[in-house]
């Protein structure tokens, strides 16, 4: 049969080609989008950062919420999600795409002659000569539809823009997922790109109207940036008349030490348990400093448990702790649970199977659901106990044999002097990470840990109190001037945001501090109620309801309002923000200036956990702006998709961002309050000034506008803004 060859283009003299050089330039507009199974917040206009916070939402608008596209491109839109939704599936469907292994485009081209529905439009023959490769695929395509070099770049953005979703989740997986992920078949970014122009140049000739119909920015201003400046305006001079006069903390030596995650909700559960006793709490990345994957060590799961930004440096082994006997019951229950379920799931979703499983159990179903609505924690304690039946718990401890001493140590003094804590340490010191519960909850990993990459933090806790417990890290850290008494014993914990329990992990104390440890869990247990009546108030329901009603009901569309209405990221030692109510909307860092002689912590914190911030910030921010565009809509509408994305309705664009009830009260009225991350740094000028000098990144986000900088200059006792021209600008005392 004849074979098309499509003319290549031509090789510039570095070796890449224009055709490259379009393409890459198009893709760096749009912002990478991760899966359901590991959600992190993600600022959906990253690509857009290089701009003027002001400039690239027009921009934005102008690419993503253009006015209706012409029918011919919905129908282009429509083919290509098709096509998107079973190659990029990750176990939903039934029966795999067929020739994924060999790649997107090779996949698609040597199916597409037998889609009928491509068939209306181009004939067997047609389709069965269309280019082999996907850059010859590309290259044909502008021929065919006539469009001009010059405007290559232009018209490739236009089709990833015009179905944002599928291409930020390639991103994703092009440049940000863990070497160890597994995916049914290989993508690159030309493979993308070949399948969308193919079905273009097919199914729409005269294309190159897109490049007409789209329109640059016409008005000046976004008509919701005056509305966003007054509030950022209104509350950073709150902020810091609250600093100014914030009441002196008189010293003593604490009863115990805690260092919780930076993120937003940790700050009004610290307030509450510094009021029930003598408490020292700490704020740092809920990571911990220690950027490792876990490895389960009976079912082999590997997760990355660090922020993003970071790559695992090592792996480590999560031991369950009982005899062989137990362990083997465990990984059989496992595996009876794992068959169950994929038996169900292959009832469910065959062809005709589902009529006889309704038959079968529809009575059965119908009381389970019934249960679940009417009386859910009814339903999960009937869950839990059977779960535990088929699989014994067993406590979990990490396996430290992997790591060297040195690798111990760096992590351990790693953690130690970026949270402060290098001296007076108290009987107890616990690193408290946190996790979320809910029920039908798709986008559940979004209110887990950003700074672990959307999983629970308890783990990064546990092990890191572990390394601090051996006596040979401790004596390794003696000779770097971090000397830990004898009398000091470190746990990890686990918040879990939704009911504000604690839950201490395993190991426990040893027995002299069993009586300090009784006397802690009955303050956190107070701390979590005293947290629970304030959280009820913002969600409009009674506080018994958040102990686990709300986390346990399937029915729920807004189990915790998660991190809604964060607006400043606070850098500074707890004194100065400890009494203030800061109303859960800070980030708290705590940050001693005069432990960093170089400003080499500081740097650390402003280049990773202030990044994760600002996503988190401005994902919040764009889905409460424009929800149908930069969020995900209404949870009623949503389904599933492949089991790594949602889509409104059964043949949307994947959609990026929050729900609309995350951040909505109702249909009106939204919850969060829009505004630009306020970063706040207690500070001599010169150790900023210098960090700024050595990062694009940090000169990109400050000059651009999408993080606002203030220093509170301890040294000279002043208050310094940062402007858009990177100089500083004092602010009245």
């Amino acid at each position: 049969m004849k074979q098309f060859t499509a003319e290549m283009p031509s090789v510039a003299p570095s070796g890449i080609t224009e055709l490259e050089t379009a393409l890459t330039r198009s893709w760096k507009r749009l912002a990478p989008s991760w899966p359901l199974a590991n959600l992190i917040a993600v600022n959906p206009l990253q690509g857009l950062e290089t701009l003027p916070f002001e400039d690239a939402l027009l921009q934005a608008e102008a690419l993503f919420a253009s006015p209706a596209l012409p029918d011919p491109m919905l129908k282009v839109n429509r083919e290509s999600i098709k096509w998107f939704q079973v190659f990029f599936d990750e176990g939903q469907a039934l029966l795999p795409l067929p020739e994924r292994s060999r790649g997107l485009y090779a996949c698609w081209r040597s199916l597409a002659p037998w889609d009928a529905s491509l068939q209306r439009y181009a004939s067997e023959t047609r389709l069965q000569e269309w280019p082999q490769t996907p850059q010859a695929a590309v290259t044909q395509a502008l021929q065919t539809l006539a469009i001009p070099k010059d405007e290559w770049e232009r018209f490739f953005t236009l089709l990833l823009t015009t179905l944002p979703g599928w291409a930020s989740y390639l991103k994703y997986r092009v440049e940000w997922a863990p070497a160890t992920a597994s995916f049914g078949g290989p993508a690159t970014f030309m493979d993308f790109l070949a399948v969308r122009l193919s079905l273009t140049c097919l199914m729409w000739p005269e294309a190159a109207a897109l490049l007409k119909w789209h329109r640059q920015p016409e008005s000046s201003e976004h008509p919701a940036l005056e509305r966003m400046r007054r509030q950022e305006s209104a509350y950073q001079e709150t902020l810091l008349q609250q600093l100014r006069s914030a009441p002196l903390v008189p010293e003593g030596p604490p009863t115990a030490q805690l260092a919780f995650c930076i993120d937003v909700r940790s700050e009004p559960f610290r307030r509450a348990l510094e009021s029930c006793g003598v408490y020292q709490t700490f704020g740092v990345a809920g990571f911990f400093g220690v950027p490792v994957q876990f490895q389960q060590s009976l079912s082999g799961e590997r997760t990355p448990s660090c922020p993003v930004l970071l790559k695992p440096q090592q792996e480590v082994l999560l031991q369950p702790q009982g005899s062989p006997a137990q362990q083997q019951e465990v990984q059989r229950g496992q595996q009876q649970l794992r068959t169950l379920k994929e038996l169900y799931q292959s009832l469910k979703q065959a062809f005709t199977t589902p009529f006889a499983l309704a038959e079968a159990f529809g009575g059965w179903m119908g009381g389970w659901m019934a249960l679940k609505t009417w009386a859910p924690s009814l339903a999960q304690a009937f869950q839990r106990g059977w779960t535990h039946a088929v699989r014994p718990p067993l406590p979990v401890e990490p396996d430290l044999t992997g790591l060297s001493l040195e690798v111990r140590q760096a992590y351990a003094e790693q953690a130690l002097r970026a949270m402060g804590l290098t001296e007076g340490f108290a009987p107890l010191v616990v690193f408290c990470g946190h996790r979320s519960t809910s029920v039908n909850n798709p986008q559940a990993a979004s209110l887990d840990c950003g700074a672990c990459g959307g999983r629970p933090g308890g783990e990064n806790a546990q092990l890191l109190a572990a390394i601090l417990n051996q006596p040979e890290v401790r004596s390794a850290l003696q000779e770097q001037g971090l000397c830990i008494p004898d009398s000091t014993w470190f746990l990890g914990a686990e918040h879990n945001t939704t009911t504000d329990e604690i839950t201490v992990l395993p190991p426990l104390v040893p027995e002299a501090w069993a009586e300090p440890l009784a006397t802690l869990q009955k303050d956190l247990k107070q701390a979590g109620r005293l947290n629970r009546q304030g959280r009820a108030v913002q969600l409009g329901t009674d506080p018994s309801e958040l102990d686990q009603v709300r986390a346990v009901d399937w029915s729920e569309v807004c189990p915790e309002w998660g991190l809604a209405r964060n607006a400043a990221f606070l850098v500074a030692p707890r004194a100065l923000s400890q009494n203030l109510n800061l109303q859960g909307r800070a980030f708290l860092h705590s940050y001693d200036w005069r432990q960093d002689d170089t400003g080499a912590w500081l740097e650390g914190i402003l280049t990773a956990p202030m990044v994760v911030a600002q996503w988190i910030n401005t994902q919040y921010l764009f889905s409460t702006l424009h929800n149908g565009l930069y969020g995900s809509g209404s949870k009623v509408t949503q389904n599933v998709t492949g089991k790594l994305g949602l889509m409104q309705g059964n043949a949307s664009d994947l959609m990026q961002g929050l729900a609309r009830q995350s951040v909505f009260v109702d249909d009106v009225h939204p919850y969060h309050e829009p505004q630009r991350l306020l970063t706040v740094v207690e500070a001599p000028r010169g150790f900023i000034d210098r960090i700024l000098e050595q990062h694009t990144l940090l000169q990109k986000l400050f000059a651009n506008g999408w993080v606002r900088l203030v220093c509170l200059d301890p040294v000279e006792e002043q208050s310094y803004e940062l402007t858009r021209q990177l100089h500083w600008h004092p602010l009245p005392s």
